[in-house]
């Protein structure tokens, strides 16, 4: 039940975060869903580097990585928004944009996970030869 209640509360920061972001990003009468776009990114690029870092280097508790990781992170991007996002850019017959939209939110996030997890792992190796990890 604990579990629960760190999860619930980073999904809640999580999904204000993402409510004023897309706020703040996309205009209404933009055709296509950039906010979601960076939004997704940057969670690509966060996790990647946070499950890389946690673990090795700042040995934070099960509970903060479950409120951070899984709900803060998980709220605040949106694999269905994206979806939805998609086929309502093929449905108005927008279909570049809706091709373009889905290669750069599968392509980019994986090289953005990439660069968090690499990003991570140089935070978590040594800083000189011979240096030991902690």
């Amino acid at each position: 039940m604990r579990e629960l209640i760190y999860v619930g509360a980073g999904g809640f920061l999580g999904t204000i975060l993402r409510y004023v972001v897309q706020l703040g990003l996309e205009p209404a009468s933009s055709n296509f869903p950039l906010a979601v776009l960076l939004i997704n990114l940057a969670g690509c690029l966060f996790l990647g580097w946070f499950f890389t870092i946690t673990p090795a280097k700042w040995r934070i508790s099960a509970e903060w990585r479950l409120l951070i990781g899984t709900g803060f992170t998980g709220a605040f991007t949106t694999f269905s928004t994206f979806s939805v996002d998609s086929i309502h850019l093929f449905q108005g017959r927008q279909v570049g944009l809706a091709v373009g939209y889905i290669l750069l939110s599968v392509v980019i996030g994986l090289l953005m996970s990439f660069i968090g997890i690499k990003a991570g792992e140089r935070m978590t190796s040594s800083r000189y030869p011979g240096e030991s990890k902690q």
